[in-house]
């Protein structure tokens, strides 16, 4: 498994978790479960992989039991950035009955989504270990579930671009269009911002990457390039800036983007098409 990731802070996910039993117990409470179970039961429930891949986002799923019943009882058997079996054990919880049932919706749902980003950048990471290029997410996520879904992309084995628009600059096409050319962006970006941020500019075109470079911009992102074209970008850019590249990389395509040489593979499909993995949940007194 390699170093321990390191965890996010509750403070973080709390409110997302809050939120998402809200929306699920509505204004009268889990009917089914409140009729059926009697309130001064308790039991056991089991977490498992019912399909093999990475494990993330466990502590943030548990802590759905937690909300509901303080005095709930957690074991995790296979940490956040292990790999599990099918079949496996993930962690095993013991409390009341109805809290365990109420919430066992919310804790899969968020398990299993972020455990599918986490295995899907695990993938797309091994098949491009072989360069130096790292693999990186966007900010395509599900609308406020941003830190879970990026914290995924870390343990699956990526790394984050920008995690919103307000840590970095990102000139594309339509910020150049409205400013007048790239050359005004850039000067535009540099007056307003402070001197730790970072200014990335969207090339398509090789002709123009020389331009772009002299103006001192940190980082170049290459758009829907062919390995080919990336090639002669690499060399163009002389390590003088990061390359990024942008578009068309899917799981056949990405070892030959990343044999190009660029540093980075911006990918945003990590977040808003990886398939969720299937987690389970199973109770007994």
């Amino acid at each position: 498994m390699g170093e321990r990731p390191i965890p996010l802070y509750p403070i973080v996910y709390q409110p997302i978790i809050e939120g998402a039993l809200r929306e699920d117990l509505g204004r009268a409470g889990d009917l089914t479960t409140d009729a059926i179970v009697s309130p001064d039961l308790r039991a056991t429930g089991t977490i498992g992989a019912r399909r093999g891949g990475r494990v993330a986002g466990l502590e943030v799923a548990l802590s759905a039991f937690r909300h509901l019943d303080p005095t709930v009882e957690v074991a995790i058997e296979v940490p956040d950035g292990a790999d599990a079996e099918a079949g496996e054990i993930l962690a095993r919880v013991q409390g009341g009955a109805r809290e365990l049932l109420s919430a066992e919706r919310t804790a899969l749902n968020v398990l299993g989504r972020m455990c599918g980003i986490a295995t899907t950048t695990r993938d797309l990471a091994r098949s491009i270990a072989h360069t130096e290029a790292r693999v990186v997410c966007t900010r395509k996520t599900t609308p406020l579930l941003r830190c879970l879904e990026k914290y995924a992309v870390r343990i699956g084995g990526g790394s984050n671009h920008r995690y919103g628009l307000d840590d970095a600059v990102l000139i594309k096409d339509n910020h150049r269009a409205l400013a007048g050319g790239a050359a005004a962006a850039v000067e535009r970006a540099r007056r307003h911002i402070g001197h730790l941020v970072k200014i990335e500019v969207e090339v398509d075109d090789l002709d123009e990457l020389e331009a772009l470079i002299a103006l001192g911009i940190d980082a170049v992102l290459l758009d829907n390039m062919s390995p080919e074209m990336l090639r002669q970008a690499v060399v163009r850019v002389d390590g003088r800036a990061i390359t990024e590249a942008s578009g068309g990389i899917t799981p056949t395509t990405a070892p030959a983007i990343a044999e190009s040489g660029v540093d980075l593979l911006s990918v945003g499909w990590l977040t808003h098409s990886a398939p969720v993995l299937d987690v389970g949940f199973d109770m007994e007194l």
